[in-house]
């Protein structure tokens, strides 16, 4: 079965064609700078090199359209036409409390989707986009809506509560939702298919850490606790997000500098974490290169970058009674061999300990990092969230037949 996973985004649509019956990636690519005048379709050839195409102005639905073009093209596609698409299926951000599993898109599940609109105001939306581009490209295809929340519905209200009124629990829907839940559903998974043992029976903590952030704690295969909330803004220190913050520290600038929410919200979620505290970047890569140079803010970001995951780790491994996994995967978990050093480093007291050596060289590749002396398994497991999209979409849709 071809499935084709789209993540479709305020200004991007990304794009991955898969056969889940051997599990290759047939395509991917994306179209960025949608709705600007130099909008264009960047994508992978068959041979491993890339290409971009120049698409101008255009709107989701042309995105899309560019896309299909290009997988049926003669000369750069692999199908010869849409019939030999099965299905698609689709990365939606929020799915509230309204859905704990995948699903198969009909006009009541659109209408769900709808309603989180106000809790994921920047992504909801524009899944939806997606979603209705396809209706309208390919009216027959099924559609399944894969949701980052979906894995953490399955967290205890003492970790989902925040300590508000109750009420704007029940009229408001406020509490911890979590995201990045199809990402830490495969590297949980995965990682026991790598040690081969039964995730019913093991702690596992997942740090997905990259630009965007969480750390979830994975106890029996169940998300029980995970450090973004509401909106992806809370937890960790990120890329451009500020993470935990006091919120009487937000309610004093408000009411200092005069901002509105929307200036706050800007402030929070675009001019703060690593970038704003080192002036510099929000790309690990040039922080490294800054702290090499002796760059005093950017050893304070990466100080406080590395301390965060740590105090998450600590305090998820306290809460499950101890952890025998901890997994690294993100653009930064997966590649920055100095960041999972400094991690690891404080947790030996729990038995971490890692071969310095082969984490030095790992990047990007399923790897166990930690010694085997080690009483807690450290490996590298690279996230595929398109796959996991893939395999439910299969799932739902081959009981469709």
């Amino acid at each position: 079965m071809k499935i084709l996973v789209l993540n479709s985004g305020s200004s991007s649509v990304k794009y991955k064609l898969i056969d889940t019956d051997n599990e290759k990636t047939l395509a991917e690519g994306g179209v960025e700078k949608i709705g600007l005048p130099d909008g264009f379709l960047k994508y992978k050839r068959a041979d491993g090199s890339k290409a971009i195409i120049e698409l101008g102005q255009t709107d989701h639905k042309g995105s899309i359209e560019a896309i299909l073009r290009i997988l049926t093209d003669n000369v750069e596609g692999c199908i010869k036409s849409y019939d030999e698409i099965d299905a698609v299926g689709h990365r939606v951000v929020h799915g509230g409390e309204k859905f704990s599993s995948s699903v198969l898109i009909d006009d009541a599940v659109k209408e769900k989707i709808k309603e989180c609109y106000d809790i994921a105001p920047l992504h909801n939306p524009a899944n939806m986009i997606g979603i209705d581009a396809i209706t309208a490209l390919m009216p027959d295809k099924p559609q399944v809506g894969v949701f980052d929340t979906a894995f953490h519905q399955t967290m205890p209200a003492k970790s989902y509560m925040y300590a508000l009124p109750y009420r704007f629990y029940k009229e408001d829907g406020v509490r911890r939702y979590g995201f990045h839940g199809t990402s830490h559903r495969y590297v949980s998974q995965r990682v026991c298919e790598i040690l081969g043992v039964d995730i019913t029976d093991q702690k596992i903590i997942t740090c997905h850490v990259g630009n965007g952030g969480s750390i979830t704690a994975v106890k029996y295969g169940k998300s029980i606790d995970t450090s973004m909330g509401l909106t992806p803004t809370e937890g960790l220190m990120m890329g451009t997000r500020s993470g935990d913050v006091d919120p009487g520290a937000l309610t004093y600038l408000m009411t200092k500098h005069n901002l509105t929410p929307d200036q706050l919200q800007k402030i929070i979620n675009k001019e703060s974490g690593v970038a704003g505290v080192s002036g510099i970047s929000s790309d690990m890569r040039e922080i490294e290169a800054a702290v090499k140079a002796g760059d005093e803010m950017a050893t304070l970001a990466l100080d406080m970058y590395e301390q965060r995951i740590i105090k998450y780790v600590g305090a998820y491994a306290a809460e499950m009674g101890g952890v025998d996994i901890i997994v690294f995967t993100g653009g930064v978990g997966e590649n920055q061999t100095g960041v999972r050093e400094n991690v690891c480093a404080p947790l030996a007291f729990m038995g971490v300990e890692i071969d310095k050596e082969l984490n030095a060289k790992t990047r990007g590749t399923e790897t166990v990092i930690s010694t085997p002396q080690s009483k807690v398994k450290v490996v590298v497991v690279p996230t595929d969230e398109e796959l996991m999209i893939a395999r439910d979409t299969r799932e739902i849709v081959s009981k469709l037949k």
